[in-house]
């Protein structure tokens, strides 16, 4: 059983979460709250195992993030919320957020979302994925240009070495640090490592633009 913290400033959505969570048997909404005040609060009373976290609320679910990823640093944490703006979604993974779900998701999608969330992989609304993956395209371009250098992502992934290859694809397929260790024999510390040099090579911010890195090359091969 997967115990869920829902924490939304509107009673009527926060509700009709906890109602669509509870149609699935193996998930069960241990708590609610209506701030980020109350996500630290809960989080250390009721020991969930993956809080989703409304965006835009008093005290800011963005700005409680950090706070919360400190205190807990194995809690799954996705952010629930309307807006669909790119510079959000970033935000909110470099703030240590393990997904980016967009209300409006339909109850068996959502089920679905927080499952995989509790297998300790990664999740971002499927279009929003599409449109960082195009965006960051744009933005290699344009810092290519720049610097007069014309390497695309398929020179972006021949930096990497077989074992940092291999490592990201079991990421792109949204697996765990935990999960990739056991996978490909390796020690977590040793994933952990690898995925620094990943992040440094690609140029990217986390593991979820790295992915998407590796996606994009894959689909233009």
């Amino acid at each position: 059983m997967t115990r869920i913290l829902v924490i939304d400033d509107h009673p009527i959505f926060r509700r009709g979460l906890a109602l669509s969570l509870a149609e699935a048997e193996d998930l069960s909404v241990c708590g609610e709250g209506a701030s980020g005040a109350d996500a630290i609060a809960l989080a250390r009373e009721l020991s969930p195992d993956l809080l989703l976290l409304d965006l835009s609320m008093p005290d800011g679910g963005l700005a409680v993030l950090p706070e919360l990823h400190r205190q807990h640093p194995d809690l799954i944490v996705a952010v629930l919320t309307a807006s669909e703006d790119s510079e959000d979604v970033m935000a909110a993974l470099d703030a240590g957020a393990h997904g980016y779900i967009v209300k409006g998701i339909g109850s068996r999608a959502l089920i679905e979302a927080v499952r995989g969330l509790a297998r300790g992989e990664g999740y971002v609304t499927p279009a929003l994925a599409a449109r960082l993956l195009t965006e960051r395209r744009k933005e290699a371009v344009a810092h290519h240009d720049s610097a007069g250098d014309m390497a695309d992502r398929a020179r972006l992934i021949g930096q990497l070495t077989p074992r940092e290859e291999e490592v990201l694809e079991l990421v792109a397929a949204g697996h765990s640090n935990k999960e990739i260790a056991r996978r490909a024999g390796m020690q977590e510390k040793t994933v952990k490592h690898h995925m620094t040099r990943i992040l440094h090579k690609l140029n990217a911010r986390n593991r979820t633009e790295a992915a998407l890195i590796l996606r994009g090359d894959r689909a233009g091969a």
